[in-house]
């Protein structure tokens, strides 16, 4: 029986953990993937106040570190579901059971696929979700990135520095990223903007070759040996709710209190429905969770 069960090492959960252990709660961290979250893809954090710039693994690696040093538990098993028992929650994750006397859910998000033809088949073969992880595999290759937000141009900037030429394709007629991302940009020459572009397949035998597109006025093929899909991202909560209520777009309904409408459960990060989803909020909301989470133990 631990005091305080969290879901999810992002930097929302790690944050929750920090706070949680500072205040004297016995803490279990369950995590299915590696410490860190979103955090461990994104090259440079360049946002976080009074850090000009970290490595973003560095980042989430010592964050985990000072949780661990702190004390607080953790099991890298992917959370299948929980069960409210009023004052004990029960959290299964891999063939195990936890129990906790309060939870805090913080898994955050997935990312959202083109739901293209062959994509799935693809998969681990030249299409991918994450540049950082897998950009490497690709150098001096032609690539392509789908997407127009930040994570795109984040993406497509840093593939610039190990492939020859990146195309970013966008099914808008602009892109919607940070304007200071943008900026950057426009300064690497073998970045090639197509917007108004759809992705209508993704071709190949046994790995990516082309990319056929639907343009304004035509369709054409971009051949390349990589896509990397950077269009948005899906909140995974359905295992959740019930109890839980759910946002019409799938987020769990809290506050900035970070309570849900279960006692004793309560959510921070991406997966809490909410306007700004960077690492400061995220970090903002695990403070706050495991405080009201402390509360509530010393009401029991």
């Amino acid at each position: 029986m631990y005091d305080i069960v969290i879901v999810g090492a992002g930097p929302a959960g790690l944050t929750a953990a920090l706070y949680a252990r500072r205040a004297g709660h016995s803490v279990l961290v369950l995590e299915g993937g590696v410490p860190g979250g979103q955090a461990v893809t994104t090259p440079h954090v360049e946002n976080w106040p009074g850090t000009l710039s970290i490595a973003g693994p560095d980042f989430a690696m010592g964050l985990y570190q000072q949780c661990a040093d702190l004390g607080a538990q953790f099991q890298f098993s992917a959370v299948t579901g929980f069960e409210d028992r009023g004052d004990v929650k029960l959290v299964r994750a891999g063939e195990e059971t936890y129990e906790g006397r309060a939870l805090i859910l913080a898994n955050g998000v997935r990312r959202r696929k083109l739901e293209v033809p062959g994509e799935d088949r693809l998969g681990g073969r030249g299409v991918s979700y994450c540049a950082t992880c897998d950009g490497s595999f690709f150098k001096g290759k032609e690539v392509a990135v789908v997407g127009g937000g930040n994570t795109a141009v984040e993406d497509a900037v840093y593939l610039s520095s190990i492939c020859p030429t990146v195309w970013l394709i966008h099914r808008r007629d602009a892109l919607t990223a940070q304007k200071y991302l943008v900026d950057n940009l426009k300064t690497k020459s073998n970045v090639k903007l197509l917007t108004s572009h759809k992705v209508l397949e993704i071709q190949g035998d046994k790995q990516v070759e082309a990319v056929r597109l639907q343009g304004p006025e035509h369709q054409r093929i971009l051949h390349v040996s990589a896509v990397f899909a950077a269009v948005g991202l899906i909140p995974d909560n359905a295992m959740f709710s019930p109890p839980l209520t759910l946002n019409a777009y799938g987020y769990i309904q809290a506050g900035e209190d970070c309570a849900t409408n279960v006692p004793g459960v309560f959510v921070a990060g991406d997966s809490r429905s909410k306007e700004l989803r960077q690492l400061v909020t995220a970090a903002a909301d695990g403070a706050m969770a495991a405080s009201k989470a402390g509360q509530y133990l010393g009401a029991l």
